[in-house]
């Protein structure tokens, strides 16, 4: 799997009036990952559609294959993956993460439990990551595992084996660590238990279910408990949903055009993963979630006048849809007050002091104070100023500051080429809606 789509790092944008039509975004990336690591796990061939063609995802499949899974594909797009336990074992190269953090923490998990040394590393950013959250639970289920400093950021040594069932509660809430243990328990010498005060994604505990794994999730006083025994996975079937951090960039754009009507079909519409549209919604937003099967179906977002709000990081699990929320909030009326949202201190890049600069850049005002970001709106796009901003890599600050030049006064967004780790085809994508 590779990234074919060429992006730019600085990209001229146009401010445009109307945007209409319907649109599906990259397959989900929380998903993807997971469904590469469950296949090479099971014993036998998965396929997965609707993969995201974005470079973290192609980071994940080129590890697995790199620990002796057989990855293939067809002409459709749709990718297979023979798995087991008795193909894996240690690579002979580093595995490479790239830029991907989820790539990392989870494929710790999975290492832990395959025999050997391992070597994990990703590029300047990544190497700035902490990966001690991860590091301290595997630690304590018997895997030998040293990064660089006290935080353990990359590159990592991590010798693996059996591993030992525990009891685990979550200091900080994260779905990617929870998957780490959970992976790593499926090799335990009993049930291992993660208890999360703050629910996270269940992603890994569902897709886990399908593939077989015996899983117990129950709600108690002190919070969330799930429980992995040690299993055997079967192969199967995946299809990937559309993203839906990737669809609120679009679904925003729509909000905030002075001609807007767009649809995003396919998403993954879960509570855990639609929280910014409940944001929205309070924010005064028509957004319609209208479910065809499961917990897929379409967006659709018509344009709005928006009021402040408050939001807390809670409502976001993952806070990755703060930076397009906070353009939101720049052109709403009044205040909004994203509170307890200093997790992203430690993203791709100080995702807060990016997401005031944004703000500002814009020609709203925002301030930190402590763990909270404030943003001042403007009352209307049509009062943003040319924008110049660079995004420093960071694809979702990239996207973000590309949707606020559309709707607002156009400008240029460098530090774009970012943007290819998870949705190389968004400046396509958006195009296509003028």
């Amino acid at each position: 799997m590779s990234v074919d789509t060429e992006v730019p790092d600085v990209v001229e944008v146009a401010s445009v009036r109307s945007l209409h039509g319907v649109v599906r975004t990259p397959g989900d990336k929380s998903i993807s990952h997971r469904a590469l690591l469950l296949a090479a796990l099971a014993e036998g061939r998965s396929s997965i559609a609707g993969l995201s063609d974005g470079d973290d995802v192609a980071r994940t499949l080129s590890c697995v294959e790199a620990l002796g899974a057989g990855v293939g594909g067809t002409a459709d797009g749709l990718v297979t993956v023979d798995g087991g336990r008795d193909r894996l074992h240690a690579a002979a190269r580093v595995l490479g993460c790239g830029n991907s953090g989820t790539t990392m923490r989870l494929l710790c998990g999975v290492v832990a439990t395959i025999a050997g040394q391992h070597r994990l590393d990703g590029d300047d950013s990544l190497r700035r990551r902490p990966m001690d959250r991860v590091a301290v639970p595997l630690r304590s289920m018997g895997a030998i595992l040293e990064g660089q400093g006290p935080r353990c950021t990359p590159p990592l040594e991590l010798t693996g084996g059996p591993t030992r069932a525990i009891r685990y509660e979550l200091p900080v809430a994260s779905a990617q660590v929870k998957s780490a243990i959970l992976l790593a328990g499926l090799a335990g010498d009993g049930p291992t238990t993660v208890v999360e005060p703050v629910a996270t994604r269940t992603h890994t505990e569902s897709m886990l279910r399908r593939a077989t794994a015996r899983v117990e999730v129950t709600n108690r006083p002190d919070g969330r408990h799930t429980t992995v025994w040690p299993s055997s996975l079967v192969p199967v079937d995946w299809h990937v949903a559309a993203d839906p951090s990737h669809a609120a960039f679009l679904v925003v754009a729509a909000l905030l055009a002075a001609d807007g009507n767009v649809e995003v079909r396919d998403v993954d519409v879960s509570e855990e993963r639609i929280g910014f549209v409940s944001v929205l919604a309070r924010m005064g937003a028509q957004v319609v979630i209208r479910v065809r099967r499961g917990e897929q179906g379409d967006l659709l977002a018509t344009s709005a006048a928006l009021t402040g709000t408050e939001v807390r990081a809670s409502e976001l699990p993952s806070l990755d849809e703060v930076p397009i929320l906070a353009v939101a909030a720049a052109a709403a009326t009044g205040t909004t007050r994203f509170l307890d949202v200093d997790e992203l201190l430690v993203k791709e890049t100080d995702r807060l002091e990016a997401t005031a600069r944004l703000v500002r850049a814009l020609g709203a005002a925002a301030s930190i104070h402590g763990s909270d970001l404030i943003v001042e709106g403007l009352g209307d796009p049509g009062r943003f100023t040319r924008l110049e901003f660079d995004a420093a890599g960071d694809h979702r600050m990239a996207m973000a500051a590309v949707v606020g030049a559309t709707v607002g006064a156009g400008g240029v967004v460098g530090g774009f080429g970012g943007v290819a780790t998870s949705y190389p085809g968004f400046l396509s994508d958006l195009a296509s809606l003028r």
